[in-house]
């Protein structure tokens, strides 16, 4: 269930990112994190990802906006990134990056079906990958990891 702010967050951030000729992809609110943390994913227009540098031009001036709204009370971290929605994580780099973000792993048992796991990243190492299924963390053997890639919204909770 979405936060009771994102919608008022959203409203906040469309015509900010309009600014530096962007859009808003969504806004996430992740109350599980402390501080709590707002994930603002922009675009271009034309749907392709933004760079690191479009990414700050609009971080100020919404953190700006943020703070004169009055909407959050509490301390936060705001994160304004590219969505990368459906990208494959591949390097440890990229286990490291999207630690807490929602993914979806696909494993294959020793019989060899297939099973998809969705929850957030914990991590990797040379052993297992880790995910947070609902709470439940779950050490999967990087031998069956077939692929982790991102996805567009968290696991129900």
């Amino acid at each position: 269930m979405p936060h009771p702010l994102t919608d008022d967050l959203e409203t906040l951030a469309r015509p900010v990112v309009q600014e530096a000729h962007l859009t808003v992809q969504s806004v996430e609110v992740l109350a599980h994190r402390i501080p709590l943390t707002v994930v603002v994913r922009v675009q271009r227009a034309d749907g392709t990802d933004v760079n690191l540098d479009e990414c700050a031009a609009v971080s100020s001036p919404l953190a700006e906006a943020l703070e004169a709204s009055g909407l959050l009370t509490m301390a936060y971290v705001l994160e304004v990134s590219s969505p990368g929605i459906g990208e494959e994580l591949l390097t440890d780099r990229d286990f490291v990056s999207f630690r807490g973000f929602p993914v979806e792993l696909i494993r294959q048992e020793a019989g060899g079906a297939e099973v998809r796991r969705t929850g957030l990243l914990l991590g990797r190492d040379d052993q297992v990958v880790q995910l947070n299924e609902r709470g439940r963390i779950l050490r999967i053997p990087r031998g069956e990891v077939r692929r982790v890639r991102l996805t567009e919204t968290p696991p129900d909770s």
